[in-house]
């Protein structure tokens, strides 16, 4: 089960590493303290899941630190990963009631809740949590779409380096860093995770790493630490334009 977080439930919003980029990014103080009369903070373990596909959904909530997948299981039984969360992403949906997905911690996650209807009242009344939640709506339409071309379009090579791409520009924007030169992070999937993800084998998954390690595009240091030495090296890699079209 859940639980409730004693180690952060007096994580100040000013202090949060996810401030700058969450739904409460444009926030000014006294919305803040409007935000923190309606916020808890629940924690996961890596595997457990947050929210099952139908359930009613009594908080929204953003990922402050970890992982989750968003999977869609079919009437055949066959589950499909669609999209991953990663820090500062927005999960639940105002104004609906049921879970479109199912959602999974993918590693220890802990998730900032807001109450469902109090957070639903807010919006109508302070105008930064709706701009910046309609951006964050229109950036996850993005993704989307780049996940589309992604699974369907993509080379398996081309499929791994959009991935770890994807990955090190939202760790560089968290830690505000430059999105250009090296880039390190640890690998939040394991490669039977990025296979599922992927629609790929295991056995592929493993070549295709070991091929962008053995060529300098990556290093990896022990199992999930990777180390970038030229992020646009990489980035030639995803098979994407000349302008990236890549996930901020």
């Amino acid at each position: 089960m859940s639980h409730h977080d004693p180690k952060i439930a007096d994580l100040n919003c000013g202090d949060c590493p996810i401030r700058h980029r969450a739904v409460c990014a444009r926030c000014e103080t006294d919305e803040l303290h409007l935000l923190e009369s309606i916020k808890y903070y629940r924690s996961f373990q890596a595997g457990q899941p947050v929210i099952w596909s139908g359930d009613r959904m009594e908080f929204v909530a953003s990922v402050v630190t970890g992982i989750a997948t968003l999977t869609q299981t079919m009437e055949d039984g066959r589950r499909q990963m669609v999209g991953l969360l990663l820090p500062s992403d927005f999960v639940g949906r105002p104004g609906r009631a049921t879970a479109a997905y199912d959602v999974t911690a993918t590693t220890d996650l802990v998730m900032c809740c807001f109450r469902k209807k109090p957070f639903e009242e807010l919006m109508g009344s302070t105008p930064h949590i709706a701009q910046r939640l309609l951006e964050m709506t229109l950036d996850e339409l993005d993704a989307a779409r780049e996940w589309m071309l992604l699974l369907g379009r993509k080379t398996a090579r081309e499929k791994i380096a959009s991935l770890l791409a994807i990955i090190a520009r939202r760790n560089a924007s968290l830690k505000k860093a430059p999105g250009t030169g090296g880039a390190r992070f640890d690998l939040p999937l394991t490669r039977e995770e990025m296979a599922d993800y992927l629609g790929l084998t295991l056995e592929t998954v493993s070549r295709q790493i070991s091929t962008l390690k053995r060529e300098g595009v990556i290093v990896l240091e022990g199992k999930r630490h990777v180390v970038v030495p030229n992020l646009d090296r990489l980035l030639e890699e995803t098979g994407d334009d000349s302008d990236g079209g890549m996930l901020n």
